[in-house]
Order: C-alpha cells, then structure tokens, then sequence
C-alpha cells in the first residue's frame, strides 16, 4: 500500500502496529497529516470523532450499521464532519473510510493514530479506563505519576467504563495496572470463598 509518504512498512514510526488493516489505515492517516504538517491537528480531529462516537448513538449506529448505503454514509459524515468542525484531511479521510465501508474500525483507527502521534512526540501512550470521566487536574497528577513510573512522558487515552464503580484500570506497555472497586470486590469475594 503505498501513500502520499511512500510505503507503509518502509516507515520506523509506526513501528507494529501496522499489522492490523486499522492500523494501516491509521498509519495511512498518519503519513498524510505528517505531510501536511498536521498531526496534532488530526489528533485533535479524531478526538473530537470518538466523543461523538460515545455521546451519539445516532453516529455510533452510523459508523456500525452495515445497512446504511455507501452513498448516504459519505454523505451523512460528511455532515458530521461538518458540524464538528473537523480539519480537512480527518474529513476527507472519514470520507475514505465510509467509501470503504471501514467506518466500523474507526475506534481502533483512532486508538492506532493516537499512538503513532504519541510516539513521533517521543512519548509512551497509556490506556486509561476510569468509572467517571476524570478532572483536568486528575488526567495531569496521573500523567505526573505514569513520567515517574516509566522515566518519559506519557500521552493519556481516556475512557469511561462504569461498570468499574470505581478507580481505575491503566495499560501501558505491557503493564497492566488494575485499581477499580470492581476488581477490588471480584478478589475479595474469591477470597471469602475460600
């Protein structure tokens, strides 16, 4: 596959994680924004995407429902892109997606890209599941600790995930870092069973 940028595997940026088909779109992406001198532009773009993708269920339907016509789905994110106000490679690039008929792999897309453009800035990205969405002043103390515990700087890909009552679970790397209630409350029924 070959992109503005030259070839997908002939670029030490994305390292893995265009083994996926989403990651090569991601890396697609990623390579066009780079060109374009917008990485942190898109970045922001598909942050914008994926909070719409969970506060709408009309456009969370949109990107999964194999039902929509191809035609309608460019024209319906389209608009979406529109109203978000979205740069123009991210809406050109969702317009892709939904000719493609790949708007379904748009969160792992999302997760990919968002690595990428961490690790161009030299930063790790950690993985963050809380029960609520977490404070300005939260998300900076956590990103404080996760520098200390892996000695760089750390990019935060929140999400919320009630079911955890409480506290919260961190991937980074290969670590796995569970602190939530639901985990907490799982063990200590285990134990008590004895």
């Amino acid at each position: 596959m070959e992109t503005s940028g030259g070839t997908l595997s002939g670029n030490p940026a994305t390292g893995g994680i265009q083994a996926s088909l989403s990651g090569r779109y991601a890396t697609a992406l990623f390579d066009l924004a780079r060109d374009a001198r917008s990485i942190e532009a898109v970045e922001a773009s598909l942050g914008t995407v994926r909070e719409a993708l969970a506060e709408s269920d009309d456009f969370a339907r949109l990107t999964s429902s194999p039902l929509v016509a191809r035609g309608d789905a460019v024209k319906a994110v389209d608009a979406v892109a529109q109203a978000l106000s979205l740069d123009p490679t991210t809406r050109k690039f969702l317009g892709v997606l939904a000719q493609n008929r790949r708007l379904r792999d748009l969160p792992a897309i999302i997760r990919s890209y968002r690595e990428l453009a961490a690790r161009h800035r030299g930063e790790m990205t950690a993985e963050v599941v809380s029960a609520h969405p977490l404070s300005d002043d939260q998300i900076a103390e956590l990103r404080q600790a996760l520098r200390q515990r892996v000695g760089r700087d750390v990019a935060v890909d929140l999400s919320v995930d009630r079911s955890l009552l409480g506290g919260l679970v961190v991937k980074i790397g290969s670590q796995r870092i569970d602190s939530s209630i639901k985990t907490r409350l799982n063990t200590l029924a285990h134990a008590m069973k004895g």
